[in-house]
């Protein structure tokens, strides 16, 4: 059986670029982050299939691509090409070791999802780029069963958009706790919404 090692992140808010005590003006967020309007919502690459919640990743992308909708600032695309940020989603299984079957494919063909001011419907034209570099990696057949380990969390995950790879660089910002990408207040979305905020408001204090 294939075992895989996760990293464990300690703490449940972990901020790429914190900011010292000492130094409360200092934004906690590039620019770019701030003036992003769109982002690509994928499952980690990394996640496996749980074998006892089958459906809990795609249903944490779903969930938060609703949120980011309903927030209005960020509008979920199809594509991380197209996409000022890419968001990184994986539920948690409540274990520190969860059994799960990996080589399973995350491509969605058509949306259709509710929103607090419609139906939000996208159509994935053909397989959209991928977000990290797997020529390195020997291809693995799929579906196989394996261990994952150290997963117990949700996790939401930001990186920069429009470049090659996206999650092969460290991330801007991420969340990780108990049930974070649960509808329908998803925490981790609500968090980075306050991160934002915060920013813009340091980033004005800043400003002549």
């Amino acid at each position: 059986m294939h075992v895989r090692i996760w990293a464990l992140v300690s703490g449940v808010l972990t901020l790429i670029s914190v900011a010292p005590a000492k130094d409360k003006k200092k934004v906690l967020l590039p620019s770019y982050v701030l003036q992003a309007h769109t982002a690509y919502v994928v499952i980690d690459p990394d996640a496996g299939v749980s074998v006892a919640n089958p459906n809990g990743n795609r249903t944490a992308q779903e969930d938060v691509e609703k949120a980011l909708s309903n927030w209005g600032r960020l509008s979920p695309v199809m594509s991380p090409q197209t996409a000022d940020l890419v968001i990184s989603v994986r539920k948690g299984s409540g274990r520190n070791v969860n059994p799960a079957i990996g080589g399973v494919p995350n491509n969605r063909p058509v949306i259709m999802q509710p929103t607090d001011g419609g139906i939000r419907v996208g159509a994935q034209q053909g397989t959209p780029p991928p977000v990290t570099d797997t020529t390195a990696e020997p291809p693995q057949p799929g579906p196989y069963p394996r261990t994952e380990i150290g997963a117990a969390d949700d996790l939401f995950a930001v990186y920069r958009g429009g470049v090659e790879h996206p999650l092969d660089s460290p991330p801007i910002w991420r969340y990780t706790a108990k049930d974070a990408l649960n509808s329908p207040n998803v925490p981790a979305v609500a968090q980075f919404r306050k991160a934002i905020e915060e920013a813009e408001k340091q980033q004005s204090v800043k400003k002549p």
